[in-house]
């Protein structure tokens, strides 16, 4: 499937405008925009990608259509912890007291140690023996709040 994915890419440079329109003809079911070619090459190129490998994840969409709505001054929908949180993978580092401590983020929770948390929240208060806001405490939330 990759290799005619690849090829169907490298195609999209060499074909001629009216096969791009005949294209998205295809692949979008409606008449494609007045725009230029590199505009027709780019949503092309995703459009066949999309199809061949997926589009973007529930996740992604909705983070999406929460900063749109911040940007067009909506007030913002809660989004779940779930959906606050860093992308499975990310490695967040804090030092306290002189000591690094690493926090991998997983699909469902965090590992510190070698063991699973739930929250942000539990390892600051593992470090620190004391309360903490994860978010705070590992510098992804300004303790501060907006003017």
């Amino acid at each position: 499937m990759a290799d005619t994915v690849l090829a169907q890419l490298a195609a999209l440079k060499t074909a001629p405008v009216a096969d791009l329109k005949n294209k998205w003809r295809d692949l979008f079911d409606s008449e494609p925009p007045p725009y230029n070619r590199r505009f027709l090459e780019n949503r092309l190129a995703y459009r066949i990608q999309e199809l061949a490998y997926g589009g973007l994840s529930e996740d992604a969409i909705e983070r999406l259509d929460a900063l749109a709505d911040e940007q067009e001054g909506k007030k913002p929908k809660r989004l779940s912890a779930l959906q606050n949180r860093p992308i499975a993978g990310t490695r967040l580092i804090r030092e306290w007291k002189g000591i690094e401590h690493c926090v991998t983020v997983r699909q469902e929770d965090f590992e510190y140690q070698g063991r699973p948390y739930k929250s942000l929240s539990a390892i600051a208060r593992q470090i620190t023996n004391t309360r903490w806001n994860g978010l705070v405490f590992f510098g992804l939330k300004n303790n501060r709040s907006r003017p």
